[in-house]
């Protein structure tokens, strides 16, 4: 695909066919992703591909209380988990086809980061909690679905296995001084969204200072 309409057609991807995807398309998949920029260049990335039925019904029943938290704030009318914080309302018990159907779907990756890879710029900060380490990670996890989007396939990238990430830890094999920041599903989607809404430039962009003149297109 051209590279600016794989940018702006690469949307959340959460139904897929029943069609598999072969080992050597994922390992593709990943021999791109791998080229993704990270802080000196250290890589710090590790991925489990989860085939094991087990495995994946253990991350879904770690998955599911904390999709019922996040489900719970969003009809108190709330932002789930803003700076981390529960919001403290009544979980609701909700539909998640990621969850429900984790047994069929084509691949599902747990994506781990290496910490003492990582330099973690305001790890000092003491009025929020530091989120600026994610910048070694997350283009790799972005890359990951971007080389999906180019082979035909769609996915959709999910943080709520990481709020369990001490009892997720030996169910993975998540190794020691490692924090668990993605499981991405991928597969052949059932629609693949290509009309996405988003806001303009102008709303978010400002000369000089955030507050600043919007920078018009």
């Amino acid at each position: 695909m051209d590279l600016r309409d794989t940018l702006r057609s690469t949307g959340a991807v959460r139904g897929f066919t029943d069609d598999p995807v072969a080992d050597h398309v994922v390992a593709a998949v990943l021999d791109d992703a791998r080229f993704a920029p990270s802080g000196g260049n250290q890589q710090p990335w590790r991925v489990a591909v989860v085939k094991s039925p087990d495995v994946r019904a253990g991350m879904a029943s770690l998955m599911r209380p904390v999709w019922e938290e996040y489900m719970g704030a969003q009809r108190a009318g709330k932002r789930a988990f803003a700076f981390g914080r529960s919001t403290g309302d009544a979980p609701v018990a909700a539909p998640n086809a990621l969850l429900d159907q984790i047994q069929s779907i084509p691949v599902v990756l747990a994506v781990a980061a290496d910490l003492t890879k990582i330099a973690i710029m305001d790890g000092n900060a003491e009025h929020r909690p530091p989120v600026v380490g994610g910048a070694s990670i997350y283009p790799f996890c972005w890359s990951i679905l971007l080389a999906a989007r180019a082979r035909g396939l769609g996915g959709v990238l999910t943080t709520f296995l990481s709020r369990a990430e001490a009892a997720a830890a030996p169910l993975l094999g998540l190794p020691q001084d490692h924090a668990l920041v993605a499981t991405i599903f991928l597969g052949v989607p059932t629609h693949q969204n290509t009309k996405l809404k988003r806001n303009p430039v102008e709303s978010f962009a400002a000369i000089d200072r955030f507050d600043g003149t919007p920078l018009l297109p």
